[in-house]
């Protein structure tokens, strides 16, 4: 069989340059593409697209394969930063590596790389793809802490047919061994988080360089004002950290709760412009039994049967039980999920993604969830109402 041409997407990162090697070990023709997403601040030394790509092309060399440098900064502010900041700005907590994921690394990058004859592209993602007749599925990677088809379930049926995920049958593990016996520079470099426009830095020290800031109450769930935030676009539900309350302790609860137990962000309010936030891991507002999605995707280019699905509402969540229904018949982009067992901290503007066992469907933005569950007779609903009673 002839050898295939294949761009890979690499990254400086251990998991990229692996899935080369991989390929090149099967005699495919491999290529190296390095992706320069962001370059207003690269200065600041928070970015290390830098470093990243001197890397990268120490791993070429290893590999005697071509590298080339591509700058998708202009496509990635247009496509994925402004929609990040929309929707910070209408007080969801987005997931921009969804979105980069369905705009840039597998659209912007797949068409370059079409562009320059390739048959195919890989990445170092760890998932898997799976021809079923005619049709395409993405499934789970094998190893379960480094599953990444959550964040690749806006794949459509076209980009999924030009894509390889080299990993997918691998452990974390294997690929660290298999990168120190082939001598590759970054065996033991440290795997990478978050997103790269935002690096190490304060995450609400970059936020409030594009987000106006708006103070407003915190209030606790009988009504009383706890404190001030500093703009509903800098938290997020289920937060614990940084919140400002932290050494409050209000006594006498009626549910019995430690007067030391921590304070998490329940919800935001944008018409009042107030943050709400309630004591303790457990407490029913963090707790949601329903949620509505929005921007639907799904892998097969259509929505699954409504009934019974799983899903996560968040990355590393285990898949939870679920009753998928759309929420009319002529918007398939707009769907509802209820669950048996209420889910902490859903949050809206990161995304519900729905799984049959070990195949991905596809999902969609969280819009809204329920209203939280009532505490000895007291909801969400009834704590609002005190501040106009």
């Amino acid at each position: 069989m002839a050898a295939r041409r294949i761009v890979v997407g690499l990254s400086g990162g251990v998991d990229s340059a692996v899935s080369a090697w991989l390929l090149q070990r099967e005699g495919q023709e491999v290529v190296g593409v390095f992706m320069k997403n962001w370059e207003d601040d690269d200065e600041d030394g928070y970015c290390s697209s830098n470093e990243d790509f001197v890397d990268a092309a120490a791993v070429a060399d290893v590999l005697g394969i071509e590298i080339e440098h591509v700058n998708f900064a202009a496509e990635y502010k247009d496509r994925v930063f402004a929609a990040f900041l929309e929707e910070y700005r209408a007080g969801r907590t987005p997931n921009p590596d969804v979105l980069c994921n369905a705009e840039i690394k597998f659209r912007a990058f797949l068409d370059h790389a079409l562009a320059r004859g390739a048959e195919a592209i890989a990445t170092g993602h760890y998932a898997r793809v799976r021809r079923n007749g005619d049709a395409f599925q993405l499934l789970k990677g094998r190893d379960p802490l480094k599953d990444q088809s959550y964040f690749l379930h806006r794949l459509t049926q076209a980009q999924l047919r030009r894509t390889l995920f080299p990993l997918g049958e691998l452990r974390k593990s294997e690929v660290r061994r298999l990168a120190a016996e082939i001598g590759l520079p970054n065996a033991a470099k440290k795997d990478s988080t978050g997103i790269c426009f935002i690096g190490e830095r304060p995450f609400r020290a970059f936020l409030e360089r594009y987000l106006a800031n708006t103070p407003g109450p915190i209030r606790d769930d009988r009504g009383r004002v706890i404190g001030e935030h500093v703009g509903l676009s800098f938290y997020t539900i289920g937060q614990r950290k940084g919140i400002g309350i932290g050494g409050l302790k209000p006594r006498g609860t009626s549910r019995g709760d430690s007067e030391h137990a921590p304070w998490f962000v329940a919800r935001k309010d944008l018409a009042t412009n107030t943050l709400w936030a309630v004591q303790g891991h457990d407490h029913p507002w963090l707790r949601s039994s329903a949620l509505v999605a929005r921007d639907a995707s799904w892998i097969a280019g259509h929505a699954p049967l409504p009934g019974e699905t799983a899903a996560k509402t968040r990355y590393r969540q285990a898949d939870a039980r679920c009753t998928l229904a759309m929420r009319r018949a002529s918007d398939p982009g707009c769907f509802e999920l209820r669950f048996p067992e209420a889910q902490w901290a859903v949050t809206p503007g990161q995304s519900a993604v729905l799984y049959d066992g070990e195949v991905c469907l596809g999902g969609g933005i969280i819009a809204d969830v329920v209203p939280p569950a009532t505490m000895g007779g007291r909801s969400m609903n009834d704590a609002r109402d005190t501040l106009t009673a």
